[in-house]
């Protein structure tokens, strides 16, 4: 008999907006008949923001020893009590960075005990978190450290367009100098085997050029996408992944919307980015593939200009949630 998945959705930095989306996304019904929720930050944030909102949130603190269970009508918390009541909000704050840290370490160490099965993050900060002591330049550089994880890849996930990076969080010339034809073809195959588990049969993939025209055929850079890309592509048709190109990212992304692709191998941070902001932000998931745990993530950050003020969008965050549920390992009761 299967049971509820348990999602642990840390606050990320309790400065920004995490809290109130958090609180937001908790009043929905679906996500409390789907999954046990269970919020990995400091509890006195979960209040504040639920009582900004008039709120009719039942919080019911946990700890780390317990069992995790379900308690009707009320959303479990796990308070690390970390920062002061009198937190200042949409300010950068060492203390929030270094709690951001702390909630996630908390949600990986309860994943790896099987105490919950997928991870759902707010967002954080980064010039808070590098302040509060940790120089990471995000969440999918701690988990895939304290997963021991060295292959992974960063997956947006939109209701009209999927895209996967080959590179993220460095310098556009950095970005170049990574690419290299195992790094392709290992994120060919996740995006085949990501989309393969969810139920697509045989997954179309269209892998972007990194040059205008993807160089058109040496007119544009220095053959990187001879070099770079084209071995990756071909190793990946040889084991019979349906994967074309590399082709010119600036009409791939049209094609894709369109229906022609089920998802977009980018290869640098913005080329992915920004088609999926541009259909909307309040749409977008952030999904981390190649972990041995599930984290899905909102696609958008702190939001500081308006933390504290009730305004945020909760779209993203009820979306990760259910993007996160949907992915869970099924329990079984024995």
């Amino acid at each position: 008999m299967t049971e509820k998945p348990v999602i642990g959705i840390t606050m990320g930095d309790a400065a920004g907006v995490g809290p109130e989306i958090i609180v937001k996304a908790l009043q929905q019904e679906e996500i409390l008949e789907q999954a046990i929720p269970v919020v990995i930050g400091d509890a006195k944030a979960l209040y504040r923001a639920s009582e900004q909102l008039n709120a009719n949130l039942e919080v019911s603190v946990v700890s780390f020893d317990e069992e995790i269970e379900e308690q009707k009508g009320k959303v479990l918390c796990l308070d690390l009590d970390l920062l002061p009541e009198d937190l200042e909000q949409g300010t950068v704050s060492e203390q929030a960075g270094h709690a951001a840290f702390e909630y996630l370490k908390a949600a990986i160490d309860l994943a790896k005990q099987n105490k919950i099965d997928a991870i759902c993050t707010a967002p954080l900060n980064k010039e808070a978190l590098h302040k509060g002591g940790h120089q990471y330049p995000g969440h999918t550089e701690i988990l895939a450290q304290m997963t021991e994880t060295e292959d992974y890849a960063m997956m947006l996930s939109s209701p009209k367009l999927k895209v996967i990076h080959v590179t993220t969080h460095i310098g556009l010339r950095d970005a170049i100098d990574r690419i290299e034809p195992n790094r392709v073809y290992n994120v060919i195959k996740m995006a085949h085997d990501t989309l393969s588990k969810s139920g697509i049969d045989q997954p179309r993939i269209a892998v972007c050029g990194i040059n205008p025209h993807a160089g058109e055929n040496g007119l544009f850079g220095y053959g990187e996408e001879e070099q770079k890309i084209i071995p990756a592509v071909e190793r990946a048709q040889a084991e019979d992944i349906e994967v074309v190109g590399p082709l010119p990212a600036d009409t791939l992304f049209f094609r894709a919307v369109r229906g022609d692709f089920d998802i977009v191998v980018a290869m640098y941070h913005d080329q992915g980015h920004g088609p999926i902001k541009v259909l909307g932000l309040e749409a977008g998931v952030n999904i981390t593939v190649g972990l041995p745990i599930i984290r899905t993530s909102v696609d958008h950050g702190t939001a500081f200009d308006i933390a504290g003020k009730g305004i945020a969008d909760e779209k993203s965050m009820l979306e990760a949630m259910n993007q996160a549920i949907e992915l869970a390992p099924q329990r079984v009761r024995r």
